[in-house]
């Protein structure tokens, strides 16, 4: 018979920190989306994630996901503020649409 747990993990138990990485770089990207225009600096996005009780040290994950943004080309850091990129805001329009 199948275990119906297989991983054994109970549902109270912590996100894997991939999971959380993905989420912080979700909710990084929304953040800078919904305050387009604007520009938001690194230490303002980390105040932010700081909101988050559930987040262990916002500023590592802050700085993570902000790396993996870039690198994905989704947000642009400019000296220390932080934009969405075209393609990112261009997506976010099809999603609104």
């Amino acid at each position: 018979m199948a275990n119906e747990n297989p991983t054994d993990r109970r549902p109270s138990d912590p996100c894997p920190p991939a999971v959380q990485d993905r989420k912080t770089e979700r909710a990084v990207l929304v953040l800078l989306l919904d305050e387009h225009p604007a520009r938001l600096t690194t230490d303002e996005l980390i105040l932010v994630l700081h909101a988050d009780p559930e987040r262990g040290d916002p500023e590592d994950a802050g700085q993570r996901a902000v790396r993996q943004l870039v690198g994905a080309g989704l947000i642009h850091r400019e000296g220390r503020f932080l934009a969405p990129s075209r393609a990112a805001l261009y997506f976010a329009a099809l999603e609104v649409s």
